[in-house]
């Protein structure tokens, strides 16, 4: 369960199933594993109700204690660190950011983000198309030249980063979730060429492996520095110069009593959006893709009925669940499931467990379009529930729609490659074959 190797041919959904039913919370250490020292190991937490149970708690189960991640920060400062950025904060101080991009997410901002994801979606089809074959069919890595651009581009648009520096946010998203994948801990996709002076000022400062090929920790300020330094030049851009993106909204916030953002809490945010915001969207695609692959019944289903779309994107989305796991720590004695969980004790919550319970949804391994959508929980539960939920249905609806729109049929050409990870449900590449 903890091995990220595990995970490169698919999590052990069978083990973590008769787990569940059997225990739903159960121990699992954790040894030393690809550079990383040996923890104090966690409880894992399987059933559904139990997880929404945790998520809604922070005062019990703890987001800043330890971080959010199941690996302890190395050091004292490291998690100092990690606990500036609001995925790691508790109630009072992550509900005043909460409400301050909550804000900034106004009705005609995400209305003119609504029609350019549109407009992204139709133009990668376009490529997608018109590139790796003839005019009635061919073969793209839907993984890479299709999944991973139409996050980019979004996330772009809400971060005010133009769109030529969009590849900066691939690679930063490798380094800090693909630390575990030899593929992913260096990525260096983005070489400069056709991207501003900003981008070219944080490229110099892109850490380098040392001797050993291990890069920095990416969840330390120093194993990021060329994200920071975006992250201020842009921060100092918009100032100046605001425009109409999200974070320029975010930052002209200054009355009230929730205050300004200020220059730290600006760049820690601009890392979860980079990073948060690209992860879990970037492999739900690829993932909704593989579930149709695998379902040539439920392809044609929604070919049929393609006003089955939204509650298929929902069934795809919870079939391959892109985040697996989530991190608190107990601040007090408590049980779950009659297990005693101590204070100070990991309690790291298994999404992809509880989104096939069998007491929630009926047959939870088959995949089916006309599933109603239920309650999974991809994008989390309670105070932490994810703000980008929206626009990640949006470009799932957006492509999807595309794409069985302009084709006829689409196929398997090869074998997807997974992230050797045991956080994100990675897909790194997927061949697939289209006709029109």
């Amino acid at each position: 369960m903890h091995d990220p190797s595990t995970f490169l041919i698919g999590p052990p959904l069978a083990e973590l199933a008769r787990l569940r039913r059997e225990h739903g919370v159960v121990w699992v250490d954790e040894p030393a594993l690809l550079g990383s020292p040996a923890g104090p190991g966690y409880w894992l937490v399987l059933r559904h109700a139990d997880v929404e149970r945790v998520l809604r708690d922070p005062g019990t189960f703890s987001s800043s204690l330890g971080g959010t991640q199941i690996r302890d920060p190395a050091t004292g400062e490291d998690l100092t660190y990690v606990r500036r950025m609001m995925l790691n904060m508790d109630p009072p101080e992550h509900s005043r950011l909460r409400r301050m991009l909550s804000r900034s997410f106004t009705p005609r901002a995400v209305a003119a983000l609504t029609d350019r994801i549109a407009g992204h979606a139709s133009g990668l089809v376009d490529r997608m198309l018109t590139s790796g074959g003839g005019p009635d069919q061919g073969t793209v890595d839907f993984a890479k030249e299709v999944a991973a651009d139409l996050p980019l581009f979004t996330l772009a648009e809400v971060l005010g980063v133009p769109a030529e520096d969009r590849w900066l946010l691939f690679d930063w998203s490798n380094r800090v979730i693909g630390w575990q994948d030899e593929d992913y801990a260096s990525s260096a996709a983005f070489d400069g060429t056709g991207g501003t002076e900003l981008a070219r000022q944080a490229l110099a400062l892109r850490p380098a492996p040392d001797a050993t090929g291990r890069m920095p920790d990416p969840r330390s300020r120093s194993g990021m520095p060329d994200l920071y330094a975006y992250a201020h030049l842009l921060a100092e851009h918009k100032r100046r110069a605001p425009g109409s993106d999200i974070m320029s909204i975010l930052m002209s916030q200054l009355d009230g009593p929730d205050g300004a953002v200020s220059p730290e809490e600006f760049e820690n945010l601009f890392w979860l959006f980079a990073v948060a915001g690209n992860e879990t969207l970037r492999n739900g695609i690829p993932g909704g893709m593989i579930a149709l692959l695998s379902h040539p019944e439920q392809q044609r289903a929604l070919r049929a009925e393609p006003d089955l779309l939204d509650g298929a994107v929902e069934e795809m989305l919870r079939w391959w669940t892109p985040v697996m796991v989530f991190r608190r720590t107990a601040t007090a004695p408590v049980t779950l499931s009659g297990i005693r969980i101590s204070a100070g004790e990991k309690v790291v919550v298994s999404f992809l467990a509880a989104n096939r319970d069998e007491s929630v949804f009926s047959d939870p391994d088959s995949f089916d379009v006309r599933r109603a959508p239920g309650r999974h929980l991809v994008f989390g539960h309670g105070p932490h529930f994810c703000l980008g939920a929206v626009a990640a249905r949006t470009q799932m609806r957006a492509l999807f729609g595309e794409v069985l729109r302009r084709t006829s049929w689409l196929e398997p050409a090869g074998d997807p490659a997974l992230l050797r990870s045991n956080f994100q449900r990675g897909v790194k590449r997927l061949p697939l074959a289209w006709r029109r």
